[in-house]
């Protein structure tokens, strides 16, 4: 039975990760499992160096091969803010950070504001180079909040395909259609080349 660490404190993540990779004959650990506490710094300008950093860093404290990952919204008609800084936009938080967004897309008419949610995961082993696995889920920022499920952007993203927000859609759905669950279904093919017998 193979261990993987998913550099996270997230149960909620742990189960995410679990049934995507059901059927794999791996054994999934959290930091908390380990009694990891340390904070990787996320220092990179990418998402894709953010993961990295957490991947090969919780990799070097665990000894374990090790999956993290990084994501946030890009707005097209911001150049792509937030981005990396996604969670601390504004700096503020929950409704306040919304607000804040709506806020600076006050004059961006309905047809220029396009967004895409973006997660990309780093799967690091020892001995080995780190690997890649990315999702993407696009859609259009909202002129107000809408729903009450899911969480972080989720009320101001709307789906074109869904006539929804994402926080109006089931989580049966966002689990689907989600960039996580598109990075996390790449990522399975990856694991399934590490330890195909």
């Amino acid at each position: 039975m193979h261990e993987l660490l998913i550099a996270t404190h997230n149960p909620g993540k742990r189960r995410e990760f679990a049934a995507i990779f059901d059927g794999l004959g791996i054994t999934l650990r959290t930091l908390d499992d380990l009694g990891i506490s340390t904070e990787i710094e996320e220092t990179g300008t990418t998402f894709a160096e953010n993961a990295r950093l957490k991947a090969e860093g919780y990799m070097a404290l665990s000894g374990l091969p090790t999956l993290a990952d990084d994501s946030g919204l890009e707005v097209a008609a911001l150049n792509g803010a937030p981005g990396v800084y996604s969670a601390r936009y504004g700096g503020v938080q929950g409704a306040a950070q919304l607000a804040y967004l709506l806020e600076q897309m006050r004059d961006i008419p309905w047809h220029q504001r396009l967004a895409r949610f973006v997660c990309v995961i780093a799967l690091a082993r020892p001995g080995y180079p780190t690997e890649f696995a990315e999702g993407s889920l696009a859609g259009v920022i909202e002129l107000e909040p809408r729903g009450s499920g899911g969480f972080g952007y989720d009320p101001l993203f709307y789906l074109l395909d869904d006539d929804k927000t994402l926080a109006e859609v089931s989580a049966e759905r966002k689990n689907q259609i989600s960039h996580r669950a598109e990075a996390a279904r790449a990522a399975r093919e990856l694991l399934e080349q590490w330890w195909q017998a």
